[in-house]
């Protein structure tokens, strides 16, 4: 019998309220330039021809993400929880029979409005067919330091700062997940497979890419966005 090729889904996890940017809404729904930070997220999947489907996942009481997506453009699940692990595990469980074993996830952070269908593409096309899937990422370029009573230097070499999306097939990510039992721990996707023995593909990502967390990163955000 015939396989059925695996095709590519998003997921963006948006139930955060994002507390350090002292704003009186969740910062995914802040704006950045003339649009709200997660409808750029979700504009750059919509625009990949490579990408079947986009799900957002917030939490059940989200007063703004109806007026965010267009219709359409993507599904939204109501059931974020307290920790991005969380609200991502409940997703792939509402996608229970929607989605193959085979099928590729990539999960997104709704605060890096910097991606766009390049990256999409560059990140499918450099897992391809790997047995255990990929993240963008950058590879660390400034001299780092070890903080405390005595100040040491790390060496970079190997180091890389981890971006999204980041992208396993449907049911590893599933199983890696399940196996998790702090969050705290579990800081993305790719730490969750780790702990169960794999490595996960590093794929060269881009500066324009940064994760908004601070009010100053909003306007490098726009920087970006506004370049061609």
């Amino acid at each position: 019998m015939k396989q059925i090729a695996p095709r590519y889904i998003a997921l963006i996890p948006a139930a955060g309220v994002g507390a350090r940017m002292a704003s009186s809404s969740p910062k995914q729904y802040l704006p950045i330039g003339a649009k709200p930070m997660l409808r750029h997220t979700l504009d750059a999947f919509v625009s990949s021809p490579l990408i079947a489907h986009t799900y957002v996942v917030v939490s059940a009481h989200d007063a703004y993400i109806d007026a965010i997506v267009p219709s359409g453009a993507a599904t939204v699940l109501r059931c974020g929880g307290a920790s991005r692990m969380e609200s991502v595990r409940n997703a792939l469980r509402a996608l229970e029979g929607e989605l193959h074993a085979h099928d590729w996830v990539l999960v997104h952070d709704a605060a890096r409005p910097g991606l766009d269908a390049a990256l999409i593409a560059r990140l499918i096309d450099a897992v391809g067919d790997d047995p255990v899937g990929g993240l963008l990422a950058l590879p660390v370029v400034d001299t780092v330091k070890r903080g405390g009573a005595h100040v040491s230097t790390v060496a970079r070499d190997g180091l890389w700062l981890a971006q999204t999306p980041q992208m396993f097939r449907y049911k590893l990510l599933c199983d890696a997940l399940a196996a998790a039992t702090d969050a705290s721990v579990i800081t993305d996707d790719a730490s969750a497979v780790e702990a169960l023995g794999w490595s996960p593909k590093l794929v060269e990502g881009h500066p324009r890419n940064l994760k908004v967390t601070l009010p100053a990163d909003i306007r490098i955000a726009e920087m970006y966005l506004a370049a061609p």
